[in-house]
């Protein structure tokens, strides 16, 4: 018997440490064709498990998981910020399982191997050897005190040549402001290069080779670290005329660094905004959730909650005391039903995601920012391109605004061009949601490329 007993204990002991559940899992999530890898590791302490997770195709890592539990079996992980969670169960050295975030619930395997970053069909990235020259470069920005870290690539020859600097949207971006396994930045580089104009491009502050923290800053801060792009340009003796290429987010910070920097020959606004921040967050809204056919009354309501929100922050005198009066109103709208929980989250979670987000530095600024009181004073000619299919900044009054105000400033030499068919990041699309922007192979359109090259040429030798 007391042998019997021996050999159960023996296989107890095996069984438990088969089920080690410490060290490093990794999983490609789907979720409708997007792809993307999923890394958790996690430690064991007196305490109990603890654990991070890494999104490397989207440059996150290390976010720390608020609980993490191991019982029979099944391993549970969740996080706060963002707010979701993982649950699946230890079998033959993988855990078979589900990702949950808000109402998705996404099947969604780990592994102790690594896996290689998704691939895609791209067939506008360029490959080298390439017809024009390539040189990493290191430049500072001497108000923040840190270096930018970018790529300036150069016609063959000895110019000197026109001279673009590529700012990018909004979040951390690289200098190909990548998205999706989608590379914009580097397709136009490629495109006007051989056109004969030189590029630069470069990692936002806090990304890749660039110093600064990128969630400290806000729209202006982003503006220095451009400026300190054209005052790089203009140490060099092969670059002649300048201008900005700003894309999205972009599309505002070319203006404010045209409006203070004479040095500054043209600037393209691709998919630029003309409105203030919050009636661009509101349009957003109205027209991706219509797209994505929300329940008419549901949409209406959140429009209106997020319209009281947003009047709160333009009305505030600063951060700091809105943080207070933006606790108490999300608390009673949550309290009296106008903010639904969604599925799979709680009441706490929620909670923290919306401080999270509406009281970050760069979100209060962005939602009182009237880029029209930089339109007006930018005296450089401005050519403005807008896809009628983009939802993240609709077309129409966008457009009608920039025109505005850009002409009330006096400005006479403007282009406004509207582009049939194309989504926020000028691709050729059928429904303009965000959700299609890994499946189309395209990353810029061809005829918006043309346009931009043809008018920069027009404008370096004068209309």
């Amino acid at each position: 018997m007391k042998m019997m007993l021996l050999a159960l204990l023996v296989l107890a002991f095996a069984i438990l440490g088969a089920q080690d559940i410490t060290g490093t899992w990794n999983g490609m999530l789907d979720a409708g064709g997007q792809k993307f890898r999923l890394v958790f590791h996690i430690e064991k302490s007196d305490e109990g498990f603890t654990a991070t997770m890494d999104s490397p195709d989207q440059d996150a890592f290390g976010l720390p998981a608020s609980r993490v539990s191991f019982l029979d079996g099944w391993v549970e992980i969740v996080l706060d910020a963002p707010p979701l969670s993982y649950s699946g169960k230890l079998e033959d050295e993988a855990l078979q399982g589900s990702f949950h975030q808000g109402p998705m619930e996404i099947p969604l395997m780990l592994k102790r191997e690594e896996l290689a970053a998704p691939v895609y069909e791209r067939p506008q990235e360029p490959k080298a050897p390439f017809p024009y020259r390539e040189e990493e470069v290191i430049f500072p920005n001497r108000e923040a005190g840190f270096n930018l870290a970018g790529t300036l690539t150069l016609p063959e020859g000895e110019g000197p040549f026109p001279a673009v600097v590529l700012v990018s949207g909004s979040g951390p971006q690289n200098r190909d402001e990548e998205i999706l396994g989608h590379k914009p930045f580097l397709v136009i580089a490629d495109h006007l290069t051989r056109k004969g104009i030189a590029v630069l491009r470069y990692d936002d502050r806090g990304v890749g080779g660039s110093g600064g923290v990128h969630d400290e800053a806000n729209t202006f801060d982003f503006a220095l670290d451009a400026q300190s792009a054209v005052k790089y340009l203009k140490t060099r003796q092969d670059i002649g005329k300048i201008g900005m290429i700003g894309h999205s987010e972009g599309g505002i910070i070319a203006p404010i660094v045209a409006a203070q920097n004479k040095d500054l020959g043209f600037i393209v606004l691709l998919a630029g905004t003309g409105v203030r921040g919050d009636k661009l967050l509101l349009m957003q809204q109205e027209h991706i959730f219509k797209a994505s056919g929300i329940d008419k009354d549901e949409l209406a309501q959140t429009l209106k909650v997020n319209a009281e929100a947003f009047e709160l922050v333009i009305q505030a005198s600063e951060l700091e005391s809105f943080e207070e009066d933006f606790a108490v109103f999300l608390k009673e709208r949550m309290d009296d039903g106008s903010i639904t929980i969604p599925a799979g989250m709680t009441y706490d979670q929620l909670f923290k995601q919306q401080m999270d987000t509406i009281c970050s530095p760069w979100m209060f600024d962005f939602i009182r920012l009237d880029p029209a009181e930089w339109l007006e004073k930018t005296k450089c000619p401005v050519l403005a391109l807008n896809g009628t299919k983009d939802l993240q900044v609709p077309y129409e009054p966008n457009l009608s605004a920039i025109e505005a105000a850009l002409k009330k400033g006096g400005n006479k030499d403007i282009t406004l061009q509207e582009m049939p068919g194309l989504n926020h990041l000028f691709q050729e699309s059928e429904s303009g949601l965000p959700a299609e922007y890994v499946n189309i192979t395209q990353t810029f359109s061809p005829v918006a490329l043309e346009l931009i090259s043809d008018w920069i040429w027009e404008t370096v030798k004068g209309k």
